[in-house]
């Protein structure tokens, strides 16, 4: 006799169903994936020029930190309803509210990371000829790097976690099946979208991690034991 099928008796774990539900894994964590990548450059984009004017104009500090702060304790069920008058049920709609909630962390790295450039380190480069954007792009940015990335990772693991709530309006990636398998409390379809999703944060913040040890390497060197 035959052993029952892990679908039929909706078993937590079911091979049957990875099997069968392939494509639909697929593009749902395809669909993951992508808005999350999009949502943390757009507010990557956004948060470094808002960082840099605010060092340029320290009076703006308070207002661009306490809004961006204030927006990140909006409940994401809240931010969707506020956003959807304008952008609809539309994937749009999750990015701009997702990219709202990563500008806190990423605004508040970014000057983090400028502010921890030695002070020192900028008057050579000034005494070298250096102008205030050669300086910026040269000295700057690229010591701040291990601090702004360490944010990139912080709201890209945050996000991701985040686009599941995206689900209200069909466009939360893993979050959808988890979402589709409530009503029925399909076992299979909940672990694996919740397992998918983990692996997807521990993978990405891996990958920012390898990158970010790439592009400063003078971190790894000066962290080093028996390093200067």
């Amino acid at each position: 006799m035959s052993a029952p099928n892990c679908l039929v008796t909706n078993d937590w774990i079911c091979g049957e169903y990875l099997r069968t539900r392939r494509e639909e894994l697929t593009e749902a964590l395809l669909q993951h994936v992508g808005i999350t990548a999009a949502s943390v450059l757009i507010a990557l984009a956004v948060a470094v020029p808002l960082a840099l004017l605010v060092r340029a104009r320290p009076r703006f500090a308070g207002p661009v930190l306490g809004l961006t702060t204030l927006l990140y304790t909006v409940p994401s069920l809240a931010m969707f309803s506020l956003l959807l008058p304008f952008f609809g049920l539309s994937a749009a709609l999750v990015v701009t509210g997702l990219v709202l909630y990563a500008l806190t962390i990423l605004v508040r790295n970014t000057l983090a990371g400028l502010a921890a450039v030695p002070a020192e380190t900028r008057e050579a480069a000034r005494g070298m000829g250096y102008g205030s954007l050669r300086l910026l792009w040269a000295v700057e940015l690229p010591l701040a790097l291990p601090v702004l990335m360490a944010g990139v990772r912080m709201a890209t693991v945050s996000t991701i976690a985040l686009t599941t709530i995206g689900s209200v309006v069909g466009r939360g990636g893993l979050g959808n099946l988890v979402e589709d398998a409530l009503p029925t409390f399909f076992k299979a379809q909940v672990l694996a979208a919740s397992v998918l999703c983990v692996l997807l944060a521990v993978v990405a913040d891996l990958l920012l991690l390898g990158l970010q040890r790439l592009l400063t390497p003078w971190a790894r060197i000066r962290t080093a034991p028996g390093g200067g």
